[in-house]
């Protein structure tokens, strides 16, 4: 029974707050908003290089808008690896 109490002593975050949580979806959104617009430049591929181009930094702007939430992300110290949520 001690090994069961012992087991118990340690704190696990399991559930991140309010706040986390919240930047933790916008994150997300992000990650797949600039998924899409990475896929979008294939699509966009035949119409030529104009249209190229202009996908292309619609996508650097939404990858810049992902890494701008990880980075806010790891300041809390909350950590995305190969699309899995760890909190350290």
């Amino acid at each position: 029974m001690a090994a069961e109490n012992s087991a118990l002593t340690h704190e696990v975050l399991v559930n991140p707050s309010a706040p986390h949580a919240e930047l933790i979806a916008t994150f997300r959104r992000a990650e797949a908003d600039a998924a899409h617009k990475f896929g979008l430049i294939q699509v966009v591929a035949k119409k030529g290089p104009t249209a190229i181009k202009a996908a292309i930094d619609t996508a650097a702007k939404a990858a810049k808008r992902r890494d701008a939430y990880a980075k806010k992300l790891a300041a809390l110290g909350v950590d995305f690896k190969d699309g899995e949520q760890a909190v350290q």
